[in-house]
């Protein structure tokens, strides 16, 4: 609802305002966009940007695949487009508490691997949790377009985003190299945040996965 209040703040009609959901569907990319929209900026600068922010969705995918990896091309394509923070939030944890991954060991490249103890259908999850979000995305981009008219700009609505990845993220929070990861990062992205193109993001999500990878390897 907060996206679709902005981008009507910015300029953009409502007609690609409720598009760029349905095509886009990825929540701070999309505010990002209709920041710089409202800014004049050129299309490619816009592009690039956009493309930064949602790198962030390679390591969502890595970290399930051991999970999907024997699915299908069509269905992969399907959950990859359904993938965002909060569905992916909600299925990685059921994902290791229904089917941890479990070692094995392949002697014709000499390392082990992690794959899951038991598949049990995981995709219906992520894909129940993807649908659920992606109806609610549209139907709460409606309702900032047709609010959008009547709430101020200068409530600043779009800090609500980031509440809403702290709620996310903090309950997951429960051993040192978790802790480590989420304090780097954070840091990080303060002290990054006007690298060009919205860099600062990807260079906060490196810093965290290689405390956290050093911390996990330390206990």
């Amino acid at each position: 609802m907060i996206y679709g209040v902005l981008a009507l703040a910015a300029g953009i009609p409502t007609g690609a305002t409720q598009a760029m959901s349905a095509i886009v569907f990825a929540g701070s990319s999309q505010v990002v966009i209709t920041q710089l929209v409202g800014q004049n900026t050129p299309g490619l600068v816009i592009v690039l940007t956009a493309t930064v922010i949602n790198l962030r969705h390679l390591l969502y995918s890595a970290s399930v695949s051991p999970y999907l990896q024997k699915l299908s091309t069509s269905w992969k394509l399907l959950l990859a487009y359904l993938l965002t923070d909060e569905a992916y939030a909600v299925s990685i944890m059921h994902f290791q508490e229904e089917s941890p991954l479990t070692a094995s060991y392949d002697a014709s490249i000499d390392v082990n691997l992690k794959e899951p103890a038991d598949n049990q259908n995981l995709h219906w999850y992520l894909l129940g949790a993807g649908l659920a979000l992606w109806s609610t995305w549209q139907l709460s981009t409606a309702a900032g377009i047709l609010l959008g008219a009547i709430i101020p700009t200068s409530w600043s609505l779009d800090f609500t985003l980031a509440l809403t990845f702290i709620a996310l993220v903090v309950p997951y929070l429960k051993d040192k190299p978790s802790i480590l990861t989420a304090l780097v990062s954070g840091f990080t992205a303060l002290l990054a945040i006007n690298s060009p193109y919205k860099l600062g993001i990807l260079v906060a999500a490196l810093a965290g996965i290689i405390i956290g990878v050093i911390s996990e390897g330390k206990r």
